[in-house]
């Protein structure tokens, strides 16, 4: 398996793929593994997760230099992940104890009554490549904090990442029989559905996880989807900061290319300040350097699929031919490297497959409403359900829209946020259940009811 650069199109190394034989040792590993790993003290395996956190900072500078060749962000955002991958730790770290600990429910009478949390067994993380050490360590450390075994499958455009997240949890104390990383493309993946795990947990796209759902449903384990979106973000005209406003609109659109589950893919603003938004907007958004990721110059690296080009050119050219105006980017710049310009479209309406069809890429379409009833209407005419943004001087105002958006997440006067405290959620074909926050700690353990009488 070869591991390209996006943004040269050089090979950076070959890599040798699992086969169903390296899997199913792996898996008798795991399931070796996982029963002396239950019996360790929880204190003990947070002490593991609490050095992994340590390394993850003694060796960033070689952790970020390799997301950035195998996956195209810039360096800086390689930075910020493994920053932000380091805070959601931490909050495992301080809380996992607590809201894994047994609860005695009932402590007066003849029959006494407690919850205990047992680990689910061995899952598998399929995890995803636009942000392998933030979807990553969602799953992965909350999983093994809870005495789970984890079969891990970083993505093919983010294998090297992950063999680093293997290296430093081995480092760190884990032992090599409760992590193991299941190396190569999709037909590895599916040879992790034809295990007998006790869990699914997967990031991606809607089309691979609904074939995952279908896959397993049979065992009737849990299976976590963490799926697309299509998030829509709403400018009332009431806004205070209008500059800042279409400032934030538009680093939710194009940071990491584009290339979030949560990024902003459409954009309504009401038509009192359309103009001065769409204005503002497209003064900021030429402003954007593309180049080489590596470059701390650079705000705007490659795609990481070479394929993503064309869809979004399509996309483009539908709009387009649909009757909307290109009025920044649209192309693909020349020369090497799987780049797309910023690109911004005006005239947008719902029959385009821009404002409809997740795009996964630095691109949105800016839609003129009249009032806030359109807006609702507009935001809520997708299949997608994870974030919804709105933007106003009034938080009044801004909540009667953010109640009626069936998301799991709603953001006022930001966007394109992920917190460790809060749970992270999807609706619709944007997947189910929850990692992050307590719940997230929860997710990988199985409550057990305890009636004691005596």
């Amino acid at each position: 398996m070869k591991i390209i650069n996006p943004a040269t199109e050089t090979v950076i190394k070959e890599i040798t793929e699992d086969t169903s034989q390296t899997i199913q040792e792996k898996f008798e590993l795991l399931t070796n593994g996982q029963k002396a790993w239950t019996k360790t003290n929880i204190t003990d395996r947070i002490a593991a997760i609490q050095y992994f956190y340590d390394l993850l900072e003694e060796h960033k500078d070689e952790l970020a230099a390799t997301l950035t060749r195998e996956m195209g962000k810039p360096l800086q955002q390689s930075y910020n992940e493994l920053n932000g991958a380091r805070g959601r730790i931490k909050y495992f770290i301080d809380n996992s104890e607590k809201y894994l600990a047994e609860e005695w429910v009932t402590t007066e009478g003849a029959t006494k009554e407690k919850i205990v949390y047992e680990p689910l067994g061995v899952i598998a993380n399929i995890s995803a490549w636009n942000y392998p050490f933030l979807v990553g360590v969602n799953v992965f450390i909350p999983a093994l904090i809870g005495g789970n075994a984890v079969f891990y499958k970083p993505s093919e455009y983010a294998t090297l990442t992950g063999q680093h997240i293997q290296a430093l949890l081995y480092k760190a104390g884990v032992p090599e029989n409760c992590f193991q990383t299941a190396i190569g493309h999709g037909n590895v993946g599916e040879q992790l559905l034809l295990l007998p795990l006790n869990g699914y947990f997967f990031t991606g796209s809607y089309r691979t996880g609904k074939y995952i759902a279908e896959k397993v449903a049979g065992k009737m384990v849990p299976c976590q989807l963490e799926l697309g979106g299509k998030d829509p973000l709403y400018v009332m005209d009431d806004v205070e900061n209008i500059e800042k406003a279409a400032a934030d609109a538009l680093e939710g659109v194009v940071y990491n290319s584009g290339q979030s589950c949560c990024a902003v893919e459409r954009i309504y603003v009401q038509e009192k300040v359309y103009d001065a938004f769409v204005n503002a907007y497209v003064e900021e958004c030429k402003k954007m350097r593309i180049g080489d990721p590596l470059d701390k110059s650079t705000d705007i690296g490659p795609l990481s699929r070479k394929e993503q080009q064309a869809f979004l050119s399509a996309q483009v050219d539908d709009a387009v031919i649909l009757g909307a105006k290109v009025l920044c980017g649209g192309r693909i710049p020349a020369g090497k490297g799987y780049y797309f310009e910023p690109t911004v479209l005006v005239n947008v309406n719902h029959q385009m497959k821009v404002m409809t069809e997740e795009s996964f890429g630095p691109v949105v379409g800016i839609q003129k409403v009249s009032d806030d009833a359109e807006a609702i209407q507009l935001m809520q005419d997708t299949v997608y359900g994870l974030t919804a943004s709105v933007y106003s001087k009034s938080f009044e105002r801004a909540e009667a829209v953010m109640q009626q958006m069936n998301t799991g997440t709603v953001y006022w006067n930001c966007c394109d946020r992920v917190s460790g405290t809060l749970p992270w959620s999807g609706r619709k074909n944007s997947g189910f259940g929850a990692t992050l926050s307590y719940q997230g700690i929860r997710a990988f353990v199985q409550p057990k009811a305890y009636h004691i009488r005596g």
